[in-house]
């Protein structure tokens, strides 16, 4: 069985589903899943600037709606659940968690007690954060000791 560790930041879409469970063909895969909710203040710029960057200005405006805290880590629950039962539906093996802190330390700790064979990042595009260099694949692939998939999500957070 392949092991993949899948790190998203909100509910997989079924083409999203359709897509990580087709990777490898017809070989069993389990899904280990970290969610980060949204929601940190300091991110809230670097969003902004990426819906500029696409054109979503309206986007931009309502950048200080997104949920935190509390309220931010009960959506991210619920998105998880959602994504865990997708998964499951299609015949894989899923089980999950939400990070709060440090989302690339809680990758790697969950790389090496699971043996995962590969790490897939499904993120919406990070346009700022990716020309740095500073979005969680990048950094993934210094960390996490296996190959790391960079994809992106089939709809807008």
């Amino acid at each position: 069985m392949f092991t993949s560790v899948l790190m998203i930041e909100k509910a997989l879409t079924s083409e999203d589903v359709e897509f990580v469970t087709t990777l490898h063909g017809d070989e069993d895969v389990a899904f280990h899943v970290l969610l980060q909710p949204r929601g940190d203040q300091a991110d809230r710029l670097l969003r902004a600037i990426d819906d500029v960057a696409l054109g979503e200005l309206d986007e931009a405006a309502r950048e200080d709606e997104t949920p935190e805290g509390e309220e931010a880590a009960g959506q991210g629950r619920q998105a998880l659940d959602v994504s865990l039962v997708a998964l499951r539906a299609t015949g894989s093996g899923a089980e999950g968690r939400l990070i709060e802190d440090h989302p690339l330390d809680a990758l790697k700790a969950l790389v090496d007690e699971t043996g995962a064979d590969e790490v897939i990042v499904l993120t919406d595009p990070h346009y700022v954060e990716e020309f740095f260099h500073r979005d969680w694949a990048s950094r993934a692939r210094h960390k996490v000791g296996v190959p790391v998939l960079k994809l992106f999500s089939h709809s807008k957070a």
